[in-house]
């Protein structure tokens, strides 16, 4: 049996029916790791004996019959900006390059109370500033399906993880498309639920507001899976949904008939690669040919989008990145006469060009002179996106699009051009703003070999509905 080709949830079966047990898993991919890691480098730290230790004590709670779910004895990775106690979190950053929690997020407890073996943390651009996991502090990531080329991010660690078999699966964040865009650039699944549905306790933030934790995954069974597991309502989030529908693997069914896709005339205009628009125009005719009735529409305000998101995250992140100071935790500059030095240092030091970069205009529409002018038309241009998107799910089920405009990539073509790199989250931000859900699924590849992602958005709280889309998409072509 090869143990790495296995998805999360056929390897969880393999431990249950005792075919092999979570030591042998845990040690295959460290393995795999040890042997990828120099070419990849999706890792920031790798928590080698620790996994193996947390592995034979998860063995012997199934052999005792105490650990059954779907997820037991499963290896993970999780994204460097979600806290795990005891292990180094850095968000990919210098300013944080030797903070270590003493408590861990509510996502990574409950895979771990669900028996997950936890493998380390993944690369990511810093503080989750980026679309290619360019920007950390420690080296780019590479997409493994042609290492010559970016992996997607900000998540890009945690997909190419999973793309590379370096995990079963992991744990993203997603404030503008960070889950679904790596998703689609390494042909994994990747699933932004709806805002609150996951909590964000122990999530270091980027962007309050935007901000969601969500699976990466070999396919949509382990990602319905995944997201029922860490999906629980959580006193210590205020933003913390309490939700009665979270038997997410119900909804595993191969079936669309009758369901209303949407399909909007603004995604597929001037900008969109044609391999891209043709993959994703033959992966809608896939479901039309299943049953799913589909057909075109205008979605308004696509435009507005990215100004919008930009000075929202900005906003927000200018706020939330005001506490890394060299105080309490993390880097600290040397040799400052005073207290005023010490924080101009330790901050001009510690955070990388992107980090400085958005926190320079966050503070700007934030600023007395700027704040009616900015930011708070772009939270009414946000009413306006959620407006459109209300009205259009009056309508439709679903609302099926790509991922981003092109396929991966090379490494170093985004970052010589921060705008045109903004530009590649068109398809994503919008999510975000109005909180709503979104999956990724492979649905193809380009004349280079590399993945192409299709993205299927649902209303709040309807991630039940695109699982099965997606669940049904992905049965129709195996």
């Amino acid at each position: 049996m090869d143990i790495l080709s296995l998805t999360a949830v056929e390897l969880a079966k393999a431990i249950r029916e005792g075919r092999t047990t979570a030591v042998e898993a845990t040690q295959a991919v460290l393995d795999r790791i040890a042997a990828a890691e120099d070419v990849y480098h999706c890792y920031v730290t790798v928590e080698r004996d620790k996994a193996l230790q947390q592995a034979a004590e998860v063995q012997k709670k199934i052999e005792a019959g105490e650990l059954t779910g779907p997820l037991a004895g499963v290896p993970f990775a999780i994204k460097d900006n979600m806290c795990t106690e005891g292990t180094l979190t850095t968000c990919s950053s210098k300013i944080l390059e030797n903070f270590i929690p003493t408590f861990s997020a509510e996502a990574v407890l409950n895979l771990e109370k669900a028996g997950a073996v936890i493998l380390g943390k993944t690369n990511m651009d810093e503080f989750a500033m980026g679309s290619t996991t360019e920007t950390s502090y420690y080296g780019v990531t590479r997409n493994p399906r042609n290492p010559e080329h970016v992996p997607g991010g900000s998540s890009g660690g945690s997909a190419a993880a999973v793309a590379a078999q370096e995990c079963f699966a992991a744990l993203g964040s997603d404030t503008g498309g960070s889950i679904r865009q790596p998703a689609s650039y390494c042909g994994v699944v990747g699933m932004k639920p709806t805002y609150g549905t996951v909590s964000r306790y122990g999530l270091i933030a980027y962007g309050s507001s935007l901000d969601q934790i969500g699976p990466l995954t070999k396919d949509v069974t382990d990602c319905a899976t995944v997201l029922e597991t860490i999906t629980s309502h959580d006193p210590k989030d205020s933003t913390s949904m309490k939700r009665e529908d979270t038997d997410f693997t119900s909804a595993l069914v191969a079936d669309v008939k009758g369901l209303k896709i949407g399909i909007p005339r603004d995604y597929f205009g001037e900008g969109l690669d044609h391999e891209v628009r043709d993959a994703v125009l033959t992966a809608a005719e896939v479901l039309k040919a299943q049953g799913a009735e589909v057909e075109e529409f205008d979605l308004s305000l696509v435009d507005y989008a990215i100004p919008t998101y930009y000075t929202i995250a900005a906003a927000e992140a200018s706020s939330n990145l005001e506490r890394f100071d060299g105080v309490k935790y993390g880097y600290r500059a040397q040799d400052a006469e005073d207290l005023h030095t010490m924080y101009k240092r330790s901050r001009s030091q510690g955070f990388g060009p992107e980090v400085k970069r958005r926190i320079m205009l966050g503070s700007f529409v934030l600023s007395s002179g700027y704040y009616d002018a900015y930011y708070l038309k772009a939270l009414r241009v946000k009413a306006l996106i959620k407006k459109a998107f209300d009205e259009a799910f009056a309508k439709y089920d679903v609302i099926l699009g790509p991922v981003a405009p092109t396929t991966a990539p090379k490494l170093g073509s985004s970052l010589a051009d921060p705008i045109k790199m903004y530009l590649g989250d068109i398809y994503t931000i919008s999510i975000n703003l109005a909180g709503l859900s979104g999956i990724s699924v492979p649905c193809g590849t380009d004349s280079k070999g590399l993945p192409i992602g299709m993205q299927l958005i649902g209303d709040c709280f309807k991630e039940k509905t695109l699982i099965r889309a997606a669940y049904t998409y992905e049965q129709s072509v195996k």
